[in-house]
């Protein structure tokens, strides 16, 4: 059993949803500017993760108090899921309202730094190409669907795709990774296949 296991970090007090009305100056997202459709860039992140994982100090903190790469690529896997369930919720229902989600105790709980890197990893992938398939075509109307978080903070489809872009682009630059540029539709199709025969290979 891995003697790395996940300790407690200060707790993050901001609320990310401004990203769904303005820009975020740590990270440089701004909601509706983006170079690659969402789903494009949710397979090309599988691609700058896959990188992440296979650094040497992928289990190390910088400090006591940050995650370890390994532990900003659990939790980011985790956000994708979650934000596929709360944008399938609003395309399913008329106005539902989601739960809170508190990344930090999930952390802890799912002991995040004693994971797998390679699970970890392929299951990103997975995890980005089916929320990938999910927004793929999505059209105004669905954009525009609502719902609420616990706290009454309402939000459309599209302002969840933005607060979504947003963690795993901010989380890239926690761990040292720009966002992607030149060759991301190359780099989104490799993500694709690999999560293509990730399935493959389960099925048999």
């Amino acid at each position: 059993m891995s003697t790395h296991s996940t300790t407690p970090t200060p707790p993050d007090t901001v609320d990310w949803a401004f990203v769904t009305e303005g820009p975020c100056a740590e990270c440089g997202f701004a909601p509706g500017l983006r170079e690659l459709s969402a789903a494009e860039t949710l397979r090309a992140s599988a691609v700058s993760w896959q990188e992440t994982i296979e650094r040497g100090d992928v289990r190390e903190r910088p400090s006591p108090e940050v995650w370890s790469p390994l532990e900003y690529a659990a939790h980011t896997r985790d956000v994708v899921g979650l934000f596929h369930e709360r944008i399938s919720l609003l395309l399913e229902k008329d106005d539902p309202q989601f739960g809170s989600w508190d990344g930090e105790q999930v952390a802890v709980d799912s002991d995040y730094a004693a994971q797998d890197p390679a699970a970890v990893a392929a299951e990103y992938a997975q995890a980005a190409d089916e929320t990938a398939a999910l927004l793929d075509g999505l059209d105004e109307q669905q954009l525009a669907r609502t719902g609420s978080r616990a706290d009454g903070r309402a939000f459309t489809v599209a302002g969840l795709i933005d607060y979504l872009l947003h963690e795993v682009r901010h989380h890239l630059h926690d761990v040292g990774i720009q966002a992607p540029r030149e060759g991301v539709q190359e780099a989104a199709a490799e993500a694709a296949e690999q999560a293509h025969d990730q399935d493959a290979g389960a099925s048999q």
